[in-house]
């Protein structure tokens, strides 16, 4: 229910700033701009969610970003690295020290606030010290489209991108075929499905829905980078989350940890994947802010870690872990994306904005504990 809510809400934020904006929200440019501006925000998102359903937090991954940003701009300005060799040395960076953070809190069983916080501290200072406080610029071409660059225009002239509209059809195909599939499971498996109306009506929504986002961005400059990176950590951790064993055992040890290593979960080994997994999407993130802004600077990273978890529990993550999903983290983080876009376009100060911004993270927790307490009820 908190999923399909956050969903609403979504839509009816969206129709708000439509209207509120004078039709500015939903232009084609705007919406690519939400993209962009919202990628690596949404990046580690994901991982945070994952962090907490394992019934931890992460407090560097704003300063992990910041410095995996400016490791890669000083291999490829100061070193004249291939971008390709700095992008993969800094997801190795993010990957060593998640696996350290990691080792801290599975196997010497520090909290994972406080190492965390630590790793906030460090990795802040050594980003000052890797810049001497000064930005590293500019990058290459091809590292800068990690986040400002979109598919290429292909076939004849038209309306629209050609390919933008080709991967939008394949995509609601493959959709439509995934909710068949889920729909002749459960019936195999005599287990309550949709009445055929609502479910042809959900399958209805769902391809209005995707054609629309599909056409907006094929009408301006097409499908950008960052949303094909998007969608590929979406498919690849949703699948993880729910069809792999590592996936069920985060589930499992969040929600009770005591039973799941009765049960034989092997809880050090899969705390320390998902912290490892964070530090990866952690520099994923910082390389993708750093070529949005197409430098490495000292100030990178500030306040990520509380975008990314307020993403996570606006998107339906629980305080005590075991609840959540990587789709909820995804509309989490673009219900703030809206907010701080739509706030912008109808000229609220910027204080403002922080105090809204506030209040629905309260709502969103708020009402997680609400459904709780009804529940046990």
């Amino acid at each position: 229910m908190r999923q399909y809510g956050m969903l609403i809400a979504l839509v009816l934020l969206l129709g708000l700033f439509q209207v509120w904006s004078g039709g500015d929200m939903l232009l084609p440019r705007n919406v690519t701009n939400i993209v962009l501006q919202n990628g690596y925000i949404l990046i580690l998102a994901i991982g945070m969610m994952i962090v907490i359903i394992n019934g931890h937090i992460d407090l560097s991954v704003g300063s992990l970003a910041a410095f995996t940003g400016a490791a890669a701009a000083v291999m490829m300005v100061d070193h004249d690295l291939p971008w390709q060799v700095a992008l993969a040395v800094s997801l190795l960076i993010g990957a060593v020290v998640g696996a350290w953070q990691g080792f801290w809190i599975a196997y010497v069983g520090i909290p994972s606030f406080i190492v965390t916080l630590a790793g906030m501290l460090l990795f802040r200072g050594a980003t000052q010290i890797l810049l001497d406080g000064q930005s590293v610029s500019p990058f290459p071409k091809g590292f800068q489209d990690i986040s400002q660059g979109f598919l290429p225009e292909v076939g004849p002239n038209t309306n629209y991108h050609n390919l933008t509209v080709l991967l939008g059809v394949a995509v609601c195909a493959i959709a439509l075929l995934q909710e068949w599939r889920q729909r002749q499971q459960a019936q195999a498996y005599e287990l309550h499905v949709l009445p055929f109306r609502i479910f042809l009506l959900k399958c209805v929504a769902i391809v209005a829905a995707m054609m629309a986002f599909t056409l907006t961005l094929a009408s301006y400059r097409g499908v950008p980078v960052i949303l094909l990176i998007l969608g590929g950590l979406l498919v690849a951790m949703g699948f993880v989350m729910r069809n792999a064993v590592v996936g069920r055992h985060i589930y499992a040890l969040g929600g009770n940890r005591a039973a799941a290593q009765l049960s034989g979960v092997k809880d050090k080994r899969v705390t320390m994947l998902v912290f490892v997994n964070m530090g990866v999407l952690a520099a994923l993130a910082g390389c993708v802010f750093a070529a949005r802004l197409n430098a490495g600077t000292p100030g990178a990273g500030n306040l990520f870690e509380l975008e990314a978890i307020a993403a996570a529990f606006i998107g339906g993550a629980s305080m005590s872990g075991g609840v959540g999903t990587v789709l909820g983290a995804v509309i989490g983080g673009l219900v703030l994306g809206v907010l701080n876009n739509g706030m912008s376009l109808v000229g609220i100060s910027q204080d403002w904005q922080q105090v809204i911004k506030g209040l629905v993270l309260l709502a969103a927790v708020g009402f997680d504990v609400w459904n709780k307490r009804r529940a046990s009820s």
